[in-house]
């Protein structure tokens, strides 16, 4: 599991993106960018932040660190934001806070990436389908003069899908992908070089650590999918039945 600490103090909102995160104190001293499970994207998008942050980190891919962190009911009591308010009341309970990153710029195409790292991101966000990382919304930090991954939660969209319909892992196995518009298409230049060190390292064991630190309390169970267990099987199923056909996604292929 994700490390778990308190929320302290509700400091400010970062209104850029359309769930409004908040800048938040922990009771580890640490500060946090809280994504509120009382958003109206709901909890699905905290799953995908987690599952794909945490398989960048394992890659080897710079993301900040993740904790559950726990909003008491009372730190609303003194906002005088009415929006704010509303969201920090119908969050109490386990959110997702990602490290502050102090002084950090967002990535405006002034210190790029090396070729190797960009094409190691656009083959993690095209592998899990995470259409977001444009230039209107590159979803990049700038931090010591490296690039730092956030914002995930567009990614996974297979599972917005499941209250409806059962679960197909076979059907986003073969879901291409499309890099024209993402924001490091033009550096990443060796996305075959990419999947040939980062496939083999995406194991069912590697999944299943994963998947294990996503609270049980995120996973929206439906008629397919009756408890926890079956939903982490099938977000199992669909990652490692991705990786295994590169063909189908991989922009250019994969030798």
């Amino acid at each position: 599991m994700l490390d778990h600490v308190t929320a302290v103090r509700y400091v400010t909102p970062l209104r850029e993106g359309g769930s409004m995160p908040g800048v938040v104190e922990g009771s580890d001293l640490g500060t946090y960018v809280v994504k509120f499970r009382g958003a109206g994207q709901g909890l699905k998008v905290l799953v995908a932040e987690v599952v794909v942050g945490e398989l960048a980190r394992h890659l080897g891919l710079p993301v900040p660190r993740m904790v559950t962190i726990e909003l008491p009911p009372a730190i609303a009591r003194y906002e005088a934001d009415e929006e704010v308010q509303d969201l920090l009341n119908a969050s109490p309970g386990t959110n997702l806070g990602i490290d502050l990153l102090p002084g950090s710029l967002g990535y405006d195409g002034s210190r790029p990436p090396t070729p190797e790292l960009a094409s190691r991101i656009l083959w993690l966000d095209a592998f899990t389908a995470n259409v977001d990382r444009t230039w209107s919304n590159p979803n990049l930090l700038t931090w010591h003069r490296e690039t730092w991954l956030i914002d995930h939660g567009a990614a996974l969209y297979f599972h917005h899908a499941w209250p409806s319909k059962e679960p197909n892992s076979e059907r986003f196995a073969q879901q291409p992908f499309r890099a024209d518009d993402h924001v490091l298409g033009g550096i990443a230049t060796d996305l075959a070089g990419a999947h040939a060190a980062l496939a083999p390292l995406v194991t069912a064991e590697l999944v299943g650590e994963v998947l294990d630190k996503v609270p049980d309390e995120w996973l929206e169970t439906t008629d397919h999918l009756p408890d926890a267990p079956a939903v982490r099987a099938a977000y199992s199923a669909h990652l490692l039945g991705r990786v295994a056909t590169p063909q189908a996604w991989l922009p250019g292929g994969a030798s």
